[in-house]
């Protein structure tokens, strides 16, 4: 069995997708892939499907949506295999639950991943903890969920997973600085401030990198580039430590060039800020 939420919904059981094309359907396997081995309670399924308004028929509709799902479950299993689908989508304590072995949810092995730069991070192995969290990056495969419309629970999951991304991505890219590896990175920064256009942290990475780079004056444009978007859209100025930022370009100073490496157990420091 195979369950992967970042990107395009897919679950595979046998090589067999097991995904319906209607919308709602889509909604509960997705919710139930997002939580495996977790009982999803009937309250919290017919939001994700109706919100606020449900109808009064709302109930059965689901156990219909329930009964579909198994029934492609079961033909992913083939017409030989001992397994009922119904021990795979159970039906347990009010709610519903997908059985999934370890190990084969995506998001399961990314949050892992995460959980495993950071104690590198924490342990000042920068080397380790940069291949780690392009490994996690990796297992993405476009917006979390792209393809199903989401309620108010796939939402919430899907904002705080797509930051959890971002993080980590900031992350990684700052154990690559402290690395020296700035002018290997420049290029996916360039890109990445074109995709962010107001995120503070991506541009002082790529600022800095600009700037050991020997391309200060590309690292001055950055700056004023993203202070006028600022002001024009928020009336904002940018904050204290990008301001610090720019002084330090301005003035030359010797800590652009520095790449502090993290001390173990210690916080991790942005480089050169």
């Amino acid at each position: 069995m195979r369950v992967r939420v970042l990107g395009p919904l897919e679950v595979d059981i046998n090589g067999r997708t097991v995904v319906p094309t209607a919308g709602k359907p889509r909604k509960v396997l997705s919710l139930l892939a997002l939580y495996p081995d977790q009982v999803i309670p009937v309250p919290m399924l017919i939001e994700e499907l109706w919100r606020s308004a449900p109808p009064r028929s709302a109930l059965a509709t689901l156990q219909t949506y329930i009964l579909q799902l198994r029934r492609r479950i079961g033909a992913a299993l083939g017409p030989e295999s001992p397994v009922d689908p119904k021990s795979i989508l159970i039906k347990q304590y009010g709610g519903y639950r997908l059985r999934v072995p370890d190990g084969c949810v995506d998001v399961e092995l990314y949050q892992q991943l995460i959980a495993a730069a950071r104690r590198s991070v924490e342990g000042g192995d920068d080397e380790t903890a940069s291949r780690i969290f392009r490994e996690a990056l990796d297992l993405w495969r476009g917006s979390m969920l792209v393809d199903v419309p989401a309620g108010p629970f796939l939402e919430i999951e899907s904002k705080w997973l797509e930051e959890s991304r971002l993080n980590a991505l900031e992350q990684g890219i700052e154990c690559d600085l402290r690395l020296g590896r700035h002018t290997e990175i420049l290029a996916e920064l360039i890109a990445l401030i074109a995709r962010y256009p107001f995120h503070e942290g991506l541009h002082a990475q790529c600022i800095i990198a600009l700037c050991r780079s020997g391309r200060q004056s590309q690292a001055l444009q950055v700056y004023q580039t993203l202070r006028a978007r600022s002001v024009e859209k928020f009336g904002l100025e940018l904050s204290p430590q990008m301001r610090k930022l720019h002084q330090a370009m301005l003035t030359a100073d010797p800590s652009l060039d520095m790449m502090p490496r993290p001390r173990p157990g210690g916080p991790v420091e942005r480089s050169a800020m």
